[in-house]
């Protein structure tokens, strides 16, 4: 009888240590009036924010960055007839580690660009009326009226730019907001040509602030495709006798990364 006893007990012993290393591991603990209460919940680790990938690894090494691009564009509104194409290089450091913001979460970059060819394409010279002055009275005079190519060059040396961070390896979005300053060989936008009574001159020197989205996707470690769209503001400030400008333009540029 003792000894059916003292089995009957190693039975249950050993059953209750193999139903025990079969339970889940507790994976939290709260505090009741009763003491420690612990939920059993199957360990679930949280996936990385950012993959290791492509994306990760530029991020993690806050990686310089030079890009050849291309850059396509029109004004909008009364400059629609305005196109402009212009060929550059830029230049950019990632300055931040990544900042945890919700969907906001990413990186700050800042970067430059210069564009040595810069083309504005307007229509061709004509002539057009225009209020004047003629011996002391205003009328309307048909006077030369500038266009077609205008040659020149662009520097863009402030780009403040916001890299998010996704769960994506390859693909990474990113918006920003920049200034820049165009030189052109000739007064820039297309006026009035300047005479003794007449207020027409534009400028040779124009500024460009500007703002745009995109994104980049990574072909291979350290190498990526960069797309943006642009909207551009181009005015001389007053510099020359007249500041019509060119209020918007949407440009579209395209351009091939090399990371480091």
């Amino acid at each position: 009888m003792i000894g059916s006893a003292r089995l009957f007990a190693f039975a249950l012993l050993v059953s209750s240590m193999v139903a025990g290393a079969q339970a889940p591991i507790p994976i939290s603990s709260t505090f009741s009036s009763g003491g420690i209460r612990t939920e059993n919940r199957p360990f679930t680790p949280l996936a990385p924010l950012a993959p290791e990938g492509p994306v990760a690894e530029v991020s993690k090494a806050r990686s310089w960055e030079l890009s050849p691009f291309v850059n396509w564009g029109s004004g909008v509104g009364d400059r629609s007839d305005f196109k402009f194409l212009s060929l550059g290089a830029e230049l950019g450091k990632t300055v931040t580690p990544v900042l945890h913001a919700g969907i906001l979460t990413g990186q700050f970059q800042l970067a430059g660009n210069i564009m040595p060819l810069w083309l504005a394409f307007t229509p061709a010279p004509h002539e057009q009326n225009v209020p004047c002055i003629v011996e002391g009275q205003d009328t309307n005079c048909l006077l030369p009226y500038g266009g077609g190519t205008f040659h020149g060059v662009s520097i863009t040396p402030v780009i403040f730019r916001w890299n998010f961070v996704t769960r994506s390896r390859h693909f990474q979005p990113w918006f920003q907001g920049a200034g820049g300053l165009i030189y052109t060989t000739h007064k820039f936008p297309p006026s009035v040509l300047s005479t003794a009574t007449i207020d027409g001159g534009t400028s040779v020197w124009n500024f460009s602030p500007q703002g745009g989205v995109g994104f980049r996707y990574f072909t291979r470690p350290k190498r990526s495709i960069d797309v943006g769209l642009n909207a551009i503001h181009i005015s001389s400030a007053s510099l020359g006798d007249r500041n019509p400008g060119v209020n918007a333009s949407l440009q579209l540029q395209v351009g091939y990364t090399f990371w480091k």
